[in-house]
């Protein structure tokens, strides 16, 4: 399954990216997260789709202690890349 998630709150400048990085490298989800320009979050999430349901679960959450997650769009790609890992993206 391929999903892409735009996240806003509270999530840039408290972690965000790097511990959403360390729940995907958990869970074992390829793809990428990056902050962007209008201090949303966009992340591309790879994996079966009980994984990526765990994981959407946790980012909801927000896996930084310090963020704070106040909506997500969540959109199937069926054409992202293949990644082979999870990176944080500048």
């Amino acid at each position: 399954m391929k999903v892409s998630l735009r996240v806003s709150g509270r999530v840039q400048g408290v972690g965000f990216r790097y511990m959403t990085k360390i729940k995907a490298d958990e869970l074992g989800i390829l793809g990428m997260v990056r902050n962007e320009d209008n201090g949303d979050v966009y992340i591309e999430a790879l994996g079966s789709e009980n994984l990526i349901q765990q994981f959407i679960a946790i980012v909801k959450k927000s896996p930084a202690p310090f963020g704070r997650v106040d909506h997500v769009t969540i959109q199937p790609h069926e054409n992202l890349e293949d990644y082979p890992d999870f990176s944080v993206r500048y």
